[in-house]
């Protein structure tokens, strides 16, 4: 340890040497004026008019050393070469994500996803609605009658499709409509929102974004939060009341 000790002070006094040195032969005042050392100094040196203690002349040669070999090698930065590199070509995620759809024979005028992480645009044609909740709709046919009120039951077909355009639920497959009382919370909350004005016999895609879609998890089908598109067709509304016989009772629905 003591012969380390002993070998860096020595190395380390010879690079300060060597600082001053050069710093003397690139102002040209030699060794001996303007702030370079002279043998013959040994407790202060004269700089500008001022007085330097020998231990703030040795950190000031420690500090200059340190910045010597910064300016005649310059430290390239590792950000230079990334910054050249587009890590993120919209253009050519866009075009793969209309393969994958086209490969899964999505519907006509199926929006498409550039997906950057978990940043997400949707690029969908000028009919297509945006809410302030971040729901996305389009009506092929709107319908007659009213609107589905909180208790009333929507009859209604169906087809659930993930960001890549594969389809993961339909309705229309299973054979029988699905049937549900709005307003206890049995529906995705986006899924509730989209058909909550739409009438009988209406059509409408809706684009539901991850904050109001449905849960994540190996219970369900969605294993990643993510937006889903959803074909509806509304079939019917019904008014629903409670009946009580005896100690039995449920909600009939006309």
């Amino acid at each position: 340890m003591i012969h380390i000790s002993t070998e860096f002070s020595i190395l380390t006094k010879n690079l300060f040497c060597l600082a001053a040195k050069f710093l003397c032969a690139v102002q040209g005042q030699g060794e001996s004026t303007h702030g370079c050392t002279n043998k013959n100094q040994k407790d202060y040196i004269v700089q500008d008019s001022s007085t330097l203690h020998p231990e703030n002349v040795l950190r000031r040669k420690f500090v200059l050393s340190a910045l010597v070999p910064a300016v005649v090698f310059p430290i390239l930065s590792s950000d230079a070469k990334a910054k050249n590199i587009n890590p993120y070509n919209e253009k050519r995620v866009l075009q793969q994500n209309r393969n994958i759809q086209k490969q899964n024979n999505v519907p006509d005028d199926f929006p498409n996803f550039i997906r950057e992480g978990f940043e997400v645009k949707v690029i969908a044609p000028d009919d297509y609605v945006k809410r302030d909740s971040g729901l996305i709709y389009r009506d092929f046919e709107v319908g007659t009658g009213d609107c589905p009120k909180d208790g009333q039951q929507v009859t209604f077909h169906y087809v659930g499709y993930n960001e890549s355009g594969r389809r993961i639920d339909s309705t229309y497959l299973q054979g029988s409509p699905a049937k549900i009382r709005m307003g206890n919370k049995a529906l995705v909350p986006g899924f509730e929102e989209g058909i909550r004005d739409m009438k009988a016999g209406g059509k409408r895609r809706i684009i539901i974004p991850p904050d109001l879609g449905p849960p994540v998890g190996p219970s369900t089908f969605f294993s990643a939060k993510q937006f889903e598109v959803f074909d509806v067709e509304l079939l019917s509304i019904q008014n629903c009341e409670r009946r009580t016989i005896g100690f039995y009772s449920d909600v009939v629905c006309n």
